[in-house]
């Protein structure tokens, strides 16, 4: 045997494409655009059901993906989709993870990206991902609305692919989530929680649900409650109408007009399930526990399902012991700057050991 050889060649991950192929509208003839998306951990709770949470709790971290979000599960199917109908150019609106999702794809596609941001709505991570990738950036002096509505125009006038949401490709991609779910658990839980953005993300994970129990994948469990949670600031769904300007820390949710809303509230009612709103005060102190107890740091937009979660077991709604799945649908490093909103700031003494000490004494 050879240095460095493995005694045992064990396949690899090789995205969710590849994995899931036989529920994906791909052929052989499709060329995949892939980064090896997917696969994220499913993460029990060990620390948050001491604090009272008498839940078998679990966290999907959507941020392990390879541009930090769950975007690139829908995005390596369309950017696929779009190389095999012989596109050279793809756009898109966005609050910051479909920019950075979009220019990655692009860049691997070798073809170009434009996408449209609302300016000074944008975290700045997600900015730069945007931007190092390639991308071609627009701000514009409006809201996600606003951008959506201009590339929607855009397209009808340039060659050129359509990648948000509305994409009927990027659900296809984006609901393998929940076949992993069901995968990595045996069953699928008995509720399924997500931040409420531009509603595409609970759609696709109830339309995969269904999807893997028609094939009988997800043995001896009934299809999930879907529970999904917008920021009340940017809250359509829940006040039943749009939000001309939508405000909320969580910029990854501020939309308020959702493009999938219809696919929401199906997924709300056929599964019996709820939309909220949570506040920004219970969106970052959610944020803060899951990274202070769990040691997982997702973006504040990714914190409202577990707000709400929180938010719903304090009224009563749920039986202790029942399996609660939160979607995290992306990384903290997307938006830093928040940290320093619920965080402590660094001490600062002398370079002297004694100084220190000072201070571990009084930590431990």
């Amino acid at each position: 045997m050879e240095i460095g050889e493995c005694k045992s060649r064990k396949s690899f991950w090789r995205g969710i494409v590849e994995e899931y192929r036989e529920f994906l509208p791909v052929s052989n003839e499709t060329p995949v655009v892939t980064l090896n998306e997917g696969n994220t951990p499913l993460i029990r709770a060990v620390n948050i059901n001491k604090r009272g949470i008498d839940l078998e709790l679990y966290f999907k971290f959507e941020g392990a993906n390879p541009t930090g979000s769950f975007k690139d599960r829908g995005m390596t199917l369309a950017l696929s989709k779009a190389i095999e109908s012989g596109s050279k150019a793809v756009i898109c609106a966005s609050t910051g993870n479909t920019s950075a999702s979009a220019a990655a794809y692009a860049a691997r596609a070798g073809i170009k990206s434009v996408v449209l941001i609302p300016q000074g709505k944008i975290a700045l991570g997600k900015l730069s991902q945007a931007l190092v990738h390639g991308a071609h950036v627009i701000q514009i002096e409006g809201n996600f609305d606003d951008a959506l509505n201009i590339v929607k125009e855009l397209i009808e006038r340039y060659p050129i692919t359509l990648v948000n949401s509305i994409n009927p490709f990027r659900l296809e991609g984006q609901k393998t989530a929940s076949f992993e779910i069901c995968d990595q658990l045996g069953f699928s839980p008995k509720y399924h929680a997500l931040p409420v953005g531009n509603a595409g993300n609970i759609t696709a994970y109830w339309k995969g649900y269904r999807e893997y129990h028609r094939r009988g994948k997800a043995q001896k469990s009934s299809l999930p409650v879907m529970l999904g949670f917008q920021a009340s600031g940017a809250a359509p769904i829940v006040k039943g109408h749009p939000i001309e300007r939508p405000e909320t820390i969580a910029t990854a949710i501020r939309i308020g007009n959702p493009a999938s809303w219809k696919g929401a509230t199906d997924a709300r009612d056929e599964s019996g399930g709820r939309i909220e709103a949570v506040t920004d005060e219970e969106i970052l102190k959610a944020y803060n526990l899951v990274a202070s107890t769990e040691g997982i740091f997702c973006e504040p937009a990714s914190a409202a399902s577990l707000a709400g979660v929180m938010k719903l077991h304090k009224e009563g709604y749920f039986k202790s012991g029942d399996s609660v799945v939160c979607t995290l649908t992306g990384h903290g490093l997307k938006d830093p700057d928040i940290v320093f909103r619920v965080s402590k700031e660094p001490i600062k003494v002398k370079a002297e050991i004694g100084e220190v000490e000072k201070i571990i004494e009084r930590i431990i």
